[in-house]
């Protein structure tokens, strides 16, 4: 009965309309509330406050009882909503010190990878992946385990060397790959619960250029025979479809310059070469995209599918997203396909990427190289989650893991049994928040229900 109730709630949240901008001040429960990027949610509290630095983000944790951090709100569930406070780590954006002897940079949470490339570039600098969207902070992207693509990457929160946190008694903790093994692997997907993630290190490479090519209807049947070889033929590879033919509609390959074969013949496994830039959902226009067509360019400017300056995706839009082992890939593409019928009115396209394993207690790619298969949804709600136990029903037998950050509707005592590590992890979140500060109902319903 319970969890009936709660997705409910998440429907009816899911529902609200678009958000203006960010103001710059801080909110009382009588002014508008925040929303999301896409507008499918509305925050529960008009509190929020957004400190520009560490010493307020300090003294904001020891003031308020109950709290969450926020970033950029892009995400499509209520796992850094509050009912009580929101701080918000927008303001703390500045790059912090560069060690181009170590490798690696350190930044302030708030900092958008959109902000912090062109940053690397320019000192001849990248990172090894970037999610679909450059849009998003750093901090949100770690804590939910963002990924990007790429059979051999690992998602964005693989990067990580080391973090600064601000737990629930204000104290500061220091975190590092080097020096603190289990607690770090457990911190860095933190989901929010362990404190108000501060600094983030991450590790950085040479600088490189790649360069993007897509084909067109892709036969499912190629892709059932060659599926490793097809998500191995660049450096990162997407496969768009919307279920209704046997054919995938769009291969996009990210070929990294001198390091990949370039995918520049007219056909690749039965799909024909684009022959001008597109977008995922093929009939919307292509200018937010990335370039295309065999065009290098750096690495920040190819990985993502979208381009800084314009509104990602299709904007009013909702999104799911489920991790199973690489393994069943073609199998689990079979499963969901059963279901084209029914999730054909109501899908804008379904991306499916690999990821490769880490060892970040919750991330879902924990000790599993990963397919997975994103839905981007129209904002129709009630349908929406009335398809997703029936997707879940289909991966059932795959052991799938949801994307943190987007709506599903797995029962928590599944979603539990598909984290090794969770008990330990509930142990270190004891540990820096004994009294439940940052525990909001997201939490306490998927992990400790």
């Amino acid at each position: 009965m319970k969890r009936k109730k709660f997705i409910h709630m998440s429907a009816a949240l899911a529902a609200a309309p678009f958000l203006a901008p960010l103001s710059s001040m801080a909110f009382s429960d009588k002014q508008e509330r925040l929303k999301n990027w896409a507008g499918n949610l509305t925050y529960g509290t008009g509190n929020v406050q957004y400190p520009k630095t560490v010493a307020e983000v300090q003294q904001l944790v020891e003031k308020l009882p109950k709290m969450k951090a926020l970033g950029t709100r892009h995400c499509f569930n209520q796992i850094a909503d509050s009912k009580d406070d929101l701080v918000c780590t927008r303001d703390m954006n500045k790059v912090v010190a560069l060690d181009t002897k170590m490798h690696t940079v350190t930044v302030e949470s708030g900092i958008k990878y959109g902000e912090l490339a062109p940053y690397l570039q320019k000192q001849g600098f990248a990172l090894h992946n970037l999610a679909s969207l450059p849009h998003i902070s750093v901090a949100g992207s770690i804590t939910t385990a963002t990924h990007g693509s790429g059979i051999k990457n690992g998602n964005l929160a693989s990067a990580v060397t080391a973090l600064e946190i601000v737990k629930a008694d204000g104290s500061i903790a220091h975190l590092s790959k080097e020096k603190d093994g289990d607690k770090f692997n457990a911190a860095v997907v933190g989901l929010g619960a362990l404190g108000v993630i501060t600094k983030v290190t991450l590790k950085i490479e040479p600088t490189y250029q790649v360069a993007q090519r897509v084909f067109l209807k892709l036969p499912m049947v190629q892709l059932k025979q060659h599926f490793e070889p097809i998500m191995s033929a660049g450096y990162s590879v997407s496969l768009f479809t919307d279920w209704q033919n046997d054919s995938i509609n769009e291969v996009w390959i990210k070929s990294k310059i001198g390091t990949d074969k370039e995918q520049n013949q007219p056909e690749f496994y039965g799909a024909k070469a684009a022959t001008k830039n597109l977008h995922p959902i093929i009939d919307h226009p292509a200018e937010s995209c990335t370039d295309q067509m065999g065009v290098p360019g750096p690495w920040y400017e190819r990985l993502p599918h979208f381009k800084m300056g314009f509104t990602p995706s299709s904007g009013k839009e909702l999104q799911s997203e489920y991790f199973v082992p690489l393994k069943h890939a073609v199998e689990a593409i079979g499963a969901v396909s059963r279901l084209a019928k029914q999730i054909g009115p109501h899908l804008f396209i379904t991306e499916i990427r690999t990821i490769a394993a880490d060892d970040l207690w919750m991330s879902p790619c924990h000790n599993q190289t990963s397919v997975t298969i994103h839905f981007t949804w129209k904002q129709e709600t009630e349908a929406v989650m009335k398809l997703l136990p029936l997707i879940e029903k289909e991966l059932a037998p795959f052991n799938p893991r949801p994307h943190w950050g987007k709506i599903f509707t797995i029962a928590p005592k599944v979603l539990q049994s598909r984290y090794e590590k969770l008990d330990d992890f509930k142990k270190l979140a004891a540990e820096y928040d004994p009294h439940g500060k940052f525990r909001n109902a997201f939490l306490e319903y998927n992990l400790y229900s």
